[in-house]
């Protein structure tokens, strides 16, 4: 796996009606596919973020989406940005990332957290508890998940979870890339230095050179070379050159790049690749048109494509 640049869909809030929203999601992985994008992902949520909108507009189930994605592009990798252990026992999630991978033929992306956004939790009758709590299940769900889409079989019994000679089949390879988001440079990043192949940084701007630093030491504890370790970060862009960064939100402000497709780029080169960070996953506040086709010729560059 090698994501170097990413659209991640983050809702699907067209203005249409819902005979319309499906296509409209393709019409951007499609673009984004033939823009050069190398990967697409799509949120793992039930409800609409606060920061984003309302619960109650629209929401797609993150992997029925990226299963009927995978049956209409070619090329790109395919996964969420992320899931989140709470919502599916880890044997459901081995299950669906094989059957992702045998669909898209060997395009998954694993993407995994601990889960966040305790109005879903509450509301649909999942387990929040703790963070520490959350981090707990993230830790026993990988000793069940990993080894199973490896082609173990996996016997199991923890707190949160057990297993009795659990298999994945069909399985289209022997490794899909694992992929894990966070910030915290202690547990997170040490998961990541332990088990994963990306690392997508939760950060604004000026926090990215210590959170590389602090990455490094982790993938040092463990005997890792760190440029094996994949890096990225997700941020909103807004394309338009009457857009200034006096506009964004405070509470967006360095996750956020504005203005023309170049003057995005350039605040992506400064920011965020000449820092250290590998790779870049974009979101778009609203969707139009040639949007994707735009930034994909102003950003290949600065990300090596």
């Amino acid at each position: 796996m090698t994501i170097r640049l990413g659209l991640q869909i983050p809702n699907f809030s067209y203005g249409t009606g819902v005979a319309e929203l499906f296509p409209t999601v393709v019409a951007q992985a499609k673009e984004a596919e033939a823009a050069g994008f190398d990967s697409v992902f799509v949120m793992d949520h039930f409800y609409q973020l606060p920061m984003l909108g309302s619960p109650d507009q629209p929401m797609l189930e993150a992997y029925t989406t990226l299963g009927a994605l995978a049956a209409v592009t070619e090329k790109v990798q395919l996964g969420a940005l992320v899931t989140g252990n709470t919502y599916r026992n880890p044997t459901l999630l081995a299950k669906a990332i094989t059957t992702l991978d045998v669909i898209s033929q060997g395009r998954a992306i694993l993407g995994v957290g601990t889960g966040w956004f305790e109005l879903e939790h509450n509301q649909l009758g999942f387990e929040f508890g703790t963070f520490t709590d959350r981090f707990e299940k993230l830790g026993e769900a990988l000793q069940i998940l990993l080894p199973m889409i490896e082609g173990q079989r996996v016997t199991f019994s923890g707190t949160h979870y057990r297993t009795e000679d659990a298999f994945a089949s069909p399985r289209f390879r022997d490794h899909i890339p694992l992929l894990i988001g966070g910030s915290g440079e202690r547990k997170t990043f040490g998961l990541a230095a332990r088990h994963f192949d990306h690392l997508n940084v939760i950060a604004p701007f000026p926090e990215l050179p210590g959170k590389m630093a602090a990455l490094a030491r982790r993938c040092e504890e463990v005997g890792r070379d760190p440029s094996t370790l994949e890096t990225s970060m997700l941020l909103t862009v807004v394309p338009d050159p009457n857009f200034t960064d006096d506009m964004v939100p405070a509470p967006m402000r360095g996750r956020v790049a504005v203005g023309s497709p170049d003057r995005i780029a350039e605040t992506i080169r400064a920011n965020v690749v000449d820092v250290g960070v590998d790779a870049v996953i974009i979101n778009l506040p609203s969707y139009s048109p040639g949007s994707i086709t735009k930034l994909g010729e102003a950003l290949r560059p600065v990300v090596g494509l």
